[in-house]
């Protein structure tokens, strides 16, 4: 090793070891924990698999998670879907010395509270809230709906929303790498539009497709406040259980195991899109 890689490693490893161990200690103890079980007040540190026993025989641990990763999925396929368009419009429908505008225009929502957003959701869609009262302004119901709001639908919608951005900078910045000289070879060999956004503009766009889901479905699965805020009983998820287990009944143990399961299910669901994304990019080539 010569003497700069030494002093470049004396450099780095400071930082490295602190931001290591913020993000390592953590994890281990959870770790820890999920293996001990709670004995009224104290914890009593004998290994046992108890915990991931229960957790995956409980049908009402079993049913939260399932709930918990079929809305974080289904907030994924919306926002991404939904996301594309606008990616896709501002990469090529907009002259080059106004993208940066509307890409600020993207961000703002960054701009105000999260929990601020969520209330709004809340406003929009409670029972005297904007929606119901312009249903019923333009006589389509005539009373408040009680199902637009505290259920899985409410938080759908409003992780929806919370993540759009995050969705569209990624594609957006994908799209752009795209050489416009293959879409105007696609053309030029007689593809129509359709068949040229098919074979080339979305494989191609793919690595940004793969980066939003991603970014969208890893902290969807965990999220605790939108559920606790507009899901109501029947839109809780895995985050609210772990909650209730470390505060509530005071079962530190099981709510490391909840938590190690979950990171668990995120971890292989997120691997297999990437491996299936890199196959059905194989695939075109």
């Amino acid at each position: 090793m010569t003497q700069d890689s030494r002093r470049g490693l004396a450099l780095v490893a400071p930082p490295l070891g602190y931001a290591v161990a913020l993000l390592a200690g953590p994890l281990l103890a959870i770790f820890l924990f999920s293996f001990w079980t709670q004995d009224y007040l104290t914890i009593d540190r004998t290994p046992t698999l108890a915990n991931y026993q229960e957790a995956l025989t409980d049908p009402i641990y079993r049913t939260i998670m399932l709930r918990s990763l079929w809305i974080s999925a289904t907030v994924t396929i919306v926002t991404v879907i939904l996301a594309f368009p606008v990616a896709y419009y501002v990469s090529f429908r907009i002259r080059p010395d106004r993208k940066s505008f509307w890409l600020f225009l993207i961000t703002i929502p960054f701009w105000t509270s999260y929990l601020l957003r969520i209330f709004l959701w809340k406003v929009i869609l409670g029972y005297n809230g904007v929606m119901n009262s312009g249903l019923i302004g333009l006589g389509i119901i005539d009373e408040p709906l009680t199902a637009l709001l505290y259920n899985a639908n409410a938080v759908i919608i409003t992780l929806s929303h919370a993540f759009a951005p995050f969705a569209i900078l990624p594609i957006f910045v994908a799209l752009e790498k795209i050489d416009r000289a293959l879409l105007e070879a696609g053309r030029d060999l007689g593809e129509s539009a359709a068949t040229t956004f098919l074979r080339v503009t979305l494989p191609l766009a793919m690595p940004g497709v793969v980066a939003a889901l991603l970014i969208v479905f890893i902290p969807t699965v965990g999220d605790y406040v939108t559920p606790a805020q507009v899901g109501g009983s029947g839109g809780q998820m895995i985050a609210n259980m772990i909650q209730t287990q470390f505060l509530g009944l005071n079962n530190a143990p099981m709510g490391a195991t909840l938590a190690v399961i979950a990171m668990v299910l995120v971890t292989i669901i997120s691997l297999a899109t990437v491996w299936l994304a890199r196959r059905l990019a194989g695939g075109r080539t």
